[in-house]
């Protein structure tokens, strides 16, 4: 079984930054992708981010792309959600899962997840 713990979000003002950190036990790290997804209230779940168990060529949704950055820490079973220039529209519940295999934008895709940390940007 393989946990997940987010944390890091947090309330910001528009065009500031906030750094999230999801926390991987339980199945060794390396092997895994992850992914950042949000949920706002109302709206279905989305894609964000994405980064394969060896970290190449991330993939962003084209609503964050140039503002967020994802990265891992394999030493540190961590996965990273860099948040920049920050929107009220970036508001919402910020997730990161997990999946054996290739990285991807699917939610479906995923196999673990952890419980969300909530992101809210005033204007």
């Amino acid at each position: 079984q393989v946990q997940l713990v987010e944390s890091g979000g947090g309330l910001v003002q528009a065009g500031g930054s906030l750094r999230l950190s999801c926390a991987v036990s339980g199945r060794s790290f390396s092997n895994l992708a992850m992914g950042w997804f949000r949920q706002a209230p109302g709206n279905e779940r989305e894609f964000v981010a994405t980064i394969s168990w060896i970290g190449h060529r991330p993939l962003y949704a084209d609503s964050v792309k140039g503002r967020f950055t994802i990265s891992r820490d394999n030493a540190k079973n961590t996965v990273y959600l860099q948040m920049n220039s920050l929107k009220p529209e970036d508001t919402a519940v910020y997730s990161c899962a997990a999946r054996r295999g290739i990285y991807s934008a699917r939610a479906r895709d995923y196999d673990y997840w952890g419980q969300g940390t909530q992101v809210t940007v005033s204007s």
